[in-house]
């Protein structure tokens, strides 16, 4: 391990924390930066991503990954029940119980096929800045006008009419939310709501496994080289290890944290969010008013950006660092560069993708435009229209996780054809 490296990231770390807590101007803000600096940081050291649960299921035939998110997924339900179950007033929370209608299943499907193209999602581009530093520029650059030309659709009935709603759900954004399925059950329908999310989360479970025999009886699976790394690190005694050591500093600060680790993790922290903020954990929105900001350089008024938008003035005249979800997302990549340098990966990792090819250049536009398009669609990522829900009980993070699926099974094919006959 590079020595320099890890010297550097306790640096970073110390003046993220440093100038973070001078200069922001509020403790929220500040609260924020260190949520994103822990996604940031989980996310890369446990070598996991949501685009992955698709992705590596048809690359490498492993759905390890997305057995891991069903589990992340049943424990910060069961995490946020504690919020929600004697919550005076619900609507206190900004809940993502998203409506159902045609711009949910559009919006999922164009984004799923579009993280096939980049290999990332909108948190995913955030952490791959650091990793992956030509792809994941590309890809942000058109993520963001995606967003941006799909702020008026997000407007439109294709994206606020409502299929099916519940009593709930009426109260945000007229979808279904579990509880008010199950309000006879003696907990608010909380009990209810919870075997659900582990059906559901144990039928997608039960199928990862059967797609991944399929796979193996078919000669077709080479699995995950980080998560083959991940599994073969036992835990050794800790008579083995002396305070200062470079053992020590290997297994608290290099050896990659399991996928369970990480979910677990992830979990505590948006369960965090969720007690502070009173909302979940969103990232694409400001995507789309950065390409705004961008606009206003060239001229154009926040008042036409408004308009055109739909979205408020406010969002576009607010400094960076003076929006919420903007400064989290700066967190998430300041945190992947902390893990990188003390880990002493940064440089082996940044330059392993910095040569790209025309046709990949294309190909990662094109992933990046319609993902933000798609979000629109369906009022978030993978974040707000995925894990939000579900971690909220909305009907709608399911649904939106099928169609993720068919739409990330339609793009990668599409991309290995491409690339084969590259």
């Amino acid at each position: 391990m590079k020595k320099t490296e890890p010297f550097i990231g306790w640096i970073v770390l110390i003046l993220a924390v440093i100038l973070g807590g001078t200069l922001l101007k509020t403790d929220m803000l500040f609260f924020r930066l260190l949520v994103g600096l822990g996604f940031g940081y989980t996310l890369s050291r446990a070598f996991t991503g949501f685009a992955g649960s698709v992705n590596r299921a048809f690359r490498t035939g492993s759905a390890k990954l997305m057995r891991t998110m069903m589990f992340m997924f049943f424990i910060t339900a069961l995490l946020t029940t504690s919020f929600l179950l004697k919550a005076e007033d619900i609507t206190a929370y900004g809940l993502w119980i998203n409506p159902i209608n045609l711009g949910l299943l559009l919006g999922a499907m164009l984004f799923g096929f579009g993280m096939s193209f980049s290999s990332c999602c909108a948190t995913g581009t955030m952490t791959d800045l650091v990793t992956g530093l030509p792809r994941a520029l590309i890809t942000l650059i058109f993520f963001c006008i995606g967003v941006f030309v799909g702020f008026p659709a997000q407007k439109s009935s294709l994206a606020t009419a409502a299929w099916l709603t519940s009593e709930t759900g009426e109260l945000f954004s007229k979808g279904v939310f579990f509880p008010d399925l199950f309000k006879w059950d003696g907990m608010g329908g909380y009990i209810g709501a919870l075997l659900l999310t582990a059906l559901l989360g144990s039928i997608v479970v039960f199928l990862s496994y059967r797609f991944e025999k399929k796979r193996k009886a078919a000669n077709r699976y080479t699995g995950v080289v980080s998560e083959i790394d991940q599994d073969k690190h036992e835990s050794l005694e800790i008579s083995q290890y002396k305070l200062l050591s470079a053992s020590t500093y290997q297994r608290y600060f290099v050896k990659p944290w399991t996928l369970k680790q990480g979910a677990v993790i992830l979990s505590v922290l948006f369960t965090l969010l969720m007690g502070v903020t009173k909302a979940g954990w969103g990232a694409s929105t400001p995507y789309g008013l950065w390409f705004g900001k961008v606009l206003m350089l060239f001229g154009v008024s926040a008042a036409d950006l408004a308009a055109f938008t739909k979205m408020p003035e406010a969002g576009f005249t607010t400094p960076f660092f003076e929006h919420g979800v903007s400064v989290q997302n700066f967190g998430i990549i300041v945190g992947t560069l902390i893990f990188m340098l003390t880990a002493g990966l940064f440089s082996k990792v940044f330059t392993s993708e910095l040569k790209i090819h025309a046709i990949e250049i294309v190909l990662f536009a094109i992933g990046g435009l319609t993902m933000g398009y798609g979000t629109r669609l369906a009022n978030g990522c993978n974040v707000g229209a995925l894990y939000s829900p579900i971690a909220a009980f909305s009907l709608s993070g399911w649904i939106f996780l099928v169609f993720m699926i068919i739409g990330g099974i339609i793009g990668n094919q599409v991309f290995k054809a491409v690339l084969k006959e590259k």
